[in-house]
């Protein structure tokens, strides 16, 4: 339900920036617009100084008109300053209207950045990242960065200029009661100061409750059915009532910084408003300084109360905005998928290991030459593999002895995989698995469970990156061809259907390229015996709803393996791909999917005999190796685990 500990840690150090150098990191996206921006400050900064014309205006209203008792002057200032209001409000509006259209845009493009940069993320990264924390930063965080650009930004530099042209045109006008109105200029920086380092830490707290708050109400809605099915709705809410109550604590704990320093910021400047009101008019009185001088002194001190008063406002912005800046790349720095071999220390340090099973690899196929063995067929070979497998012959090198000279297919060299955040002294999932499944052939992958047989799959589309060892199709290492062109290659179907919110239609042809057409589609679907989707209410193009959820799990996992065999693919991985259709259903499946592994070199996961009949030879992956490989009949002859596997009692064994 909350984050997980990787994600935690990486928090921890999110401080080590300024709140400058964190924002600095949003001019690549605001320099398209910098124009724009910055046409809106300077129209912000004269809309700002206008008004403090207005004091100087006042001042000459009542030592000379009013003073003179003249009328007409009277009414003549009381124009100059509607005017001066108008040109005020109009030149807001502009500044306004300058950024609107500009920070919707700046807004856009790095959603639109983040979400490309999501799918280019390895696997490894979405498992250790909860989705709400990813929601979060792309659509919370991101509207506090265009709010921050639209207005803090520019406020920061228009109430600076703003406060510092005031205080020049009060010293100027009296510079005894200037440097009153100024003394309280030092405590309220050290007041700042303090407000924003304890500021910056809350709020990074509170937008990250708002992450694990969004990744509970997401579960709950994708779980809806399991937590209805087991009534534990009120468990339920209540671990996201104590979230709430959690986020309630950290949003009231950032209104009192935010009350203590407005608190601060609003009773000095007043309090040294009133010292310069009674010392002003003490000079007044003693003639010493004329009755306008003083209203336009304290005009221009009260038009400066705003600007004053909005520095916690604003400061409380900035560093919400450079929480979310943090926060959005930390996901941006993640180092994507790369189309160039992986690079692991692991490599070197199994480097011998590697060596000693290509060695191996080259006697076992020069004694399978010399014994005159079939390398079409391979099946003495497999015999002889699932026979010594069991007197406690090497399996690895029985594996490698099945393998026929050449490279056509694809084939395992040495495969070893640890996850990359497993700790380093941990065992591998998978350890120099050696393994080819010839050109055109499907092997059948049957082993116990968390024996990494869904981690082997996924290591041919690259979805993990081997630790150590090889995979190639067709002779060509797969780390030697980008990524996109690798999955144009290879299709998969995981034992877990996932669906999107979109028509059936267009879910099966998500498989294949944009080439496919209306008789594509049926092909797929006539192999996975899906033709239910034809009476759905509008047919291939009746829309599936959020994860297909509105489908049973056959149906789901129907459409999953028409997807995978729509686009015709060259090599074909299936995890388990029948493991939710009824016998009968499962029956037809079969026959034609028997006719599809015709055309095309396949490893399908296989945990029931039925699924196991339709590869041509089987693989038997046990503490993460390959064990022993042959025929279904063979090896239920020759290998006691396996034959274990398949019997009755083990049959729903996962």
């Amino acid at each position: 339900m909350s984050t997980s500990d990787a994600v935690t840690t990486d928090r921890a150090g999110t401080r080590e920036h300024s709140t400058v150098s964190s924002l600095l990191r949003l001019w690549p996206y605001v320099r398209p617009v910098r124009a724009r921006l910055f046409g809106a400050a300077v129209v912000a900064v004269v809309a700002s100084c206008t008004g403090l014309v207005i004091p100087l205006v006042l001042k000459w209203m009542v030592d000379g008109p009013v003073t003179d008792h003249d009328p007409a002057g009277v009414w003549l200032g009381a124009l100059y300053l509607l005017l001066l209001g108008i040109a005020e409000a109009v030149l807001f509006g502009l500044r306004r209207w300058l950024v609107a259209r500009p920070l919707a845009g700046v807004e856009a493009d790095m959603r639109a950045d983040l979400y490309r940069h999501l799918q280019r993320l390895p696997v490894a990264f979405h498992d250790r990242w909860a989705s709400g924390q990813l929601l979060s930063r792309g659509t919370t965080d991101l509207m506090l960065l265009r709010q921050f650009l639209a207005f803090p930004l520019t406020f920061l530099l228009v109430n600076g200029v703003t406060i510092l042209v005031g205080v020049l045109i009060m010293l100027d006008q009296e510079w005894t009661l200037g440097l009153v109105l100024l003394a309280p200029a030092l405590p309220v920086m050290i007041v700042c100061w303090i407000f924003e380092r304890r500021y910056s830490l809350v709020a990074r707290r509170a937008q990250d409750q708002v992450g694990d708050l969004t990744t509970v109400v997401e579960e709950s809605v994708l779980g809806i059915r399991i937590i209805k099915g087991f009534g534990r709705h009120r468990s339920q809410a209540r671990a996201f009532r104590e979230l709430s109550r959690t986020l309630r604590g950290t949003e009231l704990a950032k209104a009192r910084l935010l009350a203590s320093i407005w608190a601060v910021i609003v009773t000095l400047p007043e309090l040294a408003i009133g010292a310069a009101l009674i010392l002003g008019t003490t000079q007044v009185a003693d003639d010493r300084l004329s009755a306008g001088t003083l209203v336009a002194f304290l005009s221009t001190a009260l038009a400066l109360r705003w600007p004053v008063d909005s520095i916690g406002f604003l400061l409380a912005m900035s560093q919400e905005a450079a929480t979310a800046t943090e926060r959005y790349f930390e996901v941006m720095d993640a180092e994507a998928e790369s189309s160039k071999p992986p690079k692991s220390s692991a490599c070197s340090e199994d480097s011998a290991d590697s060596e000693d099973s290509e060695s191996a690899e080259r006697s076992a196929t020069a004694t399978a030459v010399a014994t005159g063995r079939d390398a079409a067929s391979g099946t003495a070979s497999d015999a002889a593999s699932g026979t010594a497998s069991d007197a406690g012959a090497d399996p690895e090198a029985l594996a490698r002895a099945d393998t026929a000279p050449g490279d056509g297919g694809l084939r395992f060299h040495g495969v070893r995989f640890r996850y990359p955040d497993a700790p380093a002294d941990s065992p591998p999932v998978l350890d120099r698995v050696d393994l080819h499944i010839r050109s055109g052939e499907s092997m059948a992958l049957v082993g116990a469970t968390g024996t990494g047989k869904t981690t082997l799959t996924a290591l041919v589309p690259r979805l993990h990156e081997v630790t150590s060892g090889r995979i190639t199709l067709d002779g060509e290492d797969i780390t030697a061809m980008p990524r996109e062109e690798l999955r144009t290659r290879v299709a998969v179907a995981f034992e877990e259907p996932t669906l999107f919110s979109a028509s059936v239609g267009e879910n099966v042809l998500m498989g294949a390229e944009d080439t496919a057409g209306e008789a594509d589609l049926e092909r797929a679907l006539a192999v996975a015996q899906a033709d239910f989707a034809h009476a759905l209410p509008q047919g291939t193009s009746t829309q599936v709803g959020e994860q297909g959820l509105s489908l049973s799990g056959g149906q789901r996992q129907r459409l999953a393996l028409a997807r995978a065999v729509v686009g015709r693919p060259r090599f074909l991985v299936l995890d388990d791909p029948l493991s939710a259709l009824d016998v009968h259903t499962e029956a037809a499946v079969e026959a034609a999917l028997r006719r599809v592994l015709a055309e095309t070199t396949a490893l399908i996961v296989a945990h029931r005999p039925s699924t196991v009949l339709l590869a041509d030879r089987v693989a038997l992956l046990s503490g993460g190796r390959i064990t022993a490989v042959g025929t279904h009949h063979e090896l239920l002859r020759t290998n006691a685990e396996y034959a274990h596997l398949m019997s009755g009692d083990e049959e729903t064994e996962r």
